[in-house]
């Protein structure tokens, strides 16, 4: 079975918007981010197994609220207490969840078909959140995650650099269409590379 991807119908690559004046270092860049692996890990409430002993890939699982962890290999968000998202390109990372998670403490739950990940990068990013989104982005800074929604689209936005300003953002697939053109949309003043 081939994958497709959430936004194969909505995107259209190349240079939007107010960019004609602008120098392309300046503007910002939207790319669709595909072919991950997501993955929900639920712990158990009778559970006494202690999330401060398992990592992944060397990274530990965040244990406050509003903290991601990772690299561009793998993310790992706080969803709610005791529960984390792990999304991540590389093909077997179940099988090293599977490693980490017993069953008898832990449920493991494949959404990697279900969503779609626009990622917005450059200086004007916050402000592309700030128009369709209640967040209050003041302190939001790299590797905090928060769950939101976005002109009424329930998303996840992570913080995945600070330099260059770069955010990832999550929807669910059936929306992607709207998602998509909602975040483009608000770009359009800023000007910017859909790639």
């Amino acid at each position: 079975m081939s994958k497709i991807s959430p936004l194969l119908n909505s995107q259209e690559l190349g240079l939007h918007g107010n960019y004609k004046s602008k120098d392309e270092a300046d503007l910002l860049i939207i790319k669709e981010i595909t072919n991950l692996k997501i993955y929900q890990i639920s712990k158990y409430k009778n559970s006494d197994a202690d999330i401060k002993n398992i990592s992944l890939n060397g990274h530990n699982f965040p244990t406050n609220a509003g903290l991601s962890a990772g690299d561009e290999n793998i993310r790992i968000q706080w969803h709610a207490p005791n529960v984390w998202m792990v999304l991540s390109n590389n093909e077997n990372i179940f099988q090293e969840i599977n490693k980490q998670f017993l069953d008898s403490d832990f449920a493991i739950t494949d959404l990697s078909h279900s969503r779609a990940i626009i990622q917005v990068k450059g200086k004007d990013a916050l402000n592309v959140i700030k128009k369709g989104s209640p967040l209050n982005l003041n302190n939001f800074g790299k590797n905090n995650c928060a769950n939101s929604v976005y002109h009424g689209i329930t998303i996840t936005l992570d913080m995945i650099n600070s330099d260059p300003l770069t955010l990832n953002i999550m929807a669910l697939r059936s929306f992607a269409g709207s998602f998509h053109h909602a975040i483009t949309d608000a770009s359009l003043e800023f000007g910017f590379k859909a790639i």
